[in-house]
């Protein structure tokens, strides 16, 4: 396709900011700086500081959840003599008295018995003080439930006489530092959970998914034996239309129909089923989930007969549905065949969600000598030397007709959860073109977008490797 030809478009393997490193090592010792000059401030004094660095120590050592809420009422104990109550949700409706150095508040003596009872600042009630204990606003989003105002606790302090204003600085500071550990807990107890669901989740998959849908192949064989019997039976009364020429004959027309039927409906089912069971035997392997990321199982490939047509197959009705052409006489596929070193799958699954937006996003514009129309149309080229020295790519398109996506969202199309604006009323997460990026850079490629006179052309560019060489043309 003459318009697949020329440059390669934004940098898509470079990720957005990291132009900038010295700027951001002026802002992160701006505010070392100015923490510099805020404890400075504070006046903390020598027992307070080493407090700090005690916790600070004694948070990373104590692993439990009980030895943690120890040390925090312990230290004011041990360091000022003061007695402490730790109090913290557990959920959204629970908030659980953790841990006392001392006498155990009582109902009435002004300590916390539910979650809406919880300052919001500090506050002295019947000789407490009561400092309430924040999460970390950045990562609110881990937590199971969102605390009121962030406040997830609350550290109670007493006797209170004596506390001047650096000291309850001081201890509101360290409720603080309290409560930030306590937030990473709760997120690291979470993450824990979570991958443990995965393990299980996975052997649950394999037992209970990819196993039996393997099964769905023994029935399609013997679906397929039936609808071949349909066809054998069609030629038997063939055989015998001679001697009942009227009466088999019609029978005959009509079982031939029923056959035709029968058997283009199975080979669409079929085709549908073989790229479901490639996807999730794809999404579903074993080592993404052990090693937190999508693993490539790499093998020699056709490029267009095991990856593009069967996944324009599964498309081809829908766009015919929609009434979009599928051009191929802009020279956008070359006759000679490439062979890739690729995932079959998760490659396979690229030119999915490609062909998925054509579906969606074509829309009909004037072409050239043609009329108004719309198309979309899918390709590739070698690109010499693209990788370095000896290191051919292969540019693959997927172009679709319609208004080119402005300038202002060109950068923002492969990152997630993003949808451009001319989505209208089409269903989709904004992941596909993630999922593509995603893909095509752990084949070591990139990933691109270009405007064209008449629509919007998405590529990737992998390295050629293996078997096709820098003096082949496309």
């Amino acid at each position: 396709m003459d318009s697949f030809e020329g440059g390669s478009g934004p940098r898509a393997d470079v990720p957005a900011g990291c132009g900038d490193e010295a700027g951001r090592e002026r802002k992160i010792l701006r505010r070392i700086h100015e923490k510099i000059d805020d404890y400075e401030s504070y006046g903390f004094s020598r027992a307070e500081v080493r407090m700090f660095n005690v916790f600070f120590d004694l948070a990373q050592e104590f692993e439990d959840d009980g030895d943690f809420f120890a040390v925090c009422v312990l230290l004011p104990e041990a360091f000022f003599n003061l007695e402490a109550d730790l109090a913290l949700l557990a959920d959204p409706g629970v908030l659980r008295l953790r841990r006392s150095s001392g006498a155990l508040p009582r109902p009435g003596d002004g300590f916390p018995a539910t979650p809406e009872e919880l300052p919001r600042a500090a506050v002295e009630i019947r000789g407490r003080l009561l400092l309430p204990v924040k999460i970390n606003p950045s990562l609110r989003d881990l937590l199971p439930f969102e605390p009121i105002d962030d406040v997830i606790g609350v550290l109670s302090l007493r006797p209170i006489e004596g506390l001047g204003e650096k000291e309850r600085l001081f201890f509101q500071k360290f409720a603080n530092r309290l409560g930030y550990q306590y937030h990473i807990r709760l997120i690291r107890t979470r993450n824990r959970e979570h991958l443990e669901f995965i393990k299980n989740l996975v052997e649950d998959i394999g037992h209970n998914v990819i196993v039996p849908n393997m099964y769905f192949r023994l029935f399609f064989n013997r679906l397929k034996g039936k609808i071949d019997g349909l066809e054998e039976l069609a030629r038997e009364m063939a055989r015998d239309e001679e001697g009942h020429p009227g009466l088999t004959g019609e029978l005959r027309a009509k079982l031939e129909y029923l056959h035709s039927g029968i058997l283009t409906q199975f080979n669409e089912i079929f085709r549908h089923y073989e790229q479901t069971s490639l996807f999730l035997e794809t999404l579903l392997r074993r080592r993404h989930f052990q090693e937190g990321r999508y693993v490539l199982e790499k093998r020699a490939c056709n490029l267009r007969k095991q990856v593009i047509e069967p996944q324009l197959e599964r498309y081809r009705p829908r766009l015919e549905e929609r009434g979009i052409e599928i051009d191929l006489s802009l020279g956008g596929v070359p006759d000679r065949e490439v062979t890739l070193l690729a995932d079959i799958g998760l490659l396979a699954q690229v030119y999915s969600n490609l062909f998925s937006n054509a579906v969606k996003y074509t829309r009909e514009v004037e072409r050239w000598g043609r009329g108004r129309s719309k198309w979309m149309a899918y390709g590739w080229q070698v690109l010499p030397g693209h990788f370095g020295t000896g290191r051919d790519g292969i540019k693959l398109n997927v172009f679709s007709s319609g208004p080119v996506i402005p300038a202002a969202e060109r950068e923002h199309l492969f990152t997630p959860g993003f949808r451009a604006g001319n989505v209208e009323s089409e269903y989709g997460t904004g992941h596909g073109l993630y999922f593509v990026r995603q893909v095509v850079e752990l084949h070591g490629g990139m990933v691109g977008y270009e405007p064209l006179p008449e629509g919007n052309n998405f590529y990737l560019i992998l390295p050629l490797e293996g078997r096709n060489s820098s003096t082949s043309s496309s």
